[in-house]
């Protein structure tokens, strides 16, 4: 079998799995949402529904594991001498100072390790302010999407109706 006949066979195949099994932008009827959001039916259709106090719940968990761990994580400040530098770079510059070439390779992982917290205390702490400010802008959008859009009868207007009318 030629490498170009091959190949054909290979795709035809990939093309025939993928079709029966690609599901873009909706759920099987007979499943229900999970995590923070939910299909609900109301009138026959189904509206996405978001629970603000996961977003909250979320961010408030970054919030305490980036001060438990601005707390444990920092081995180069545990034991601070009176300059400030703490212990394992102590070991690090006596090991040095007595030609112990362990002495370059512990101060070069104090110093990557302390690279490595400080950015997961940046992603906990990023993680934590974009949740809180999603919940509340969310919020904010839900409250003047929900009094812009009324029925005749001064009921919310449902997010399947909507979509009824843009097609």
């Amino acid at each position: 079998m030629s490498f170009d006949s091959e190949w054909s066979q290979l795709k035809a195949d990939a093309a025939g799995q993928q079709s029966a099994h690609t599901r873009l932008n909706q759920l099987p009827a007979d499943v229900g949402g999970g995590g923070g959001a939910s299909a609900t039916s109301g009138g026959g259709g189904s509206d996405l529904v978001v629970r603000q106090d996961d977003l909250g719940a979320v961010g408030h968990e970054a919030f305490v594991l980036h001060g438990e761990l601005q707390k444990v994580a920092d081995i180069a400040g545990a034991g601070a001498d009176k300059d400030g530098v703490g212990s394992s770079m102590q070991a690090a510059k006596a090991l040095s100072d007595h030609n112990f070439t362990m002495g370059d390779a512990l101060s070069t992982t104090v110093s990557v390790w302390s690279s490595q917290v400080k950015t997961v205390l940046q992603m906990c702490a990023h993680i934590s302010n974009h949740l809180d400010y999603s919940k509340k802008a969310h919020g904010n959008d839900d409250a003047q999407i929900a009094a812009s859009l009324r029925n005749r009868d001064g009921s919310a207007v449902s997010v399947s109706e909507i979509s009824k009318s843009v097609k």
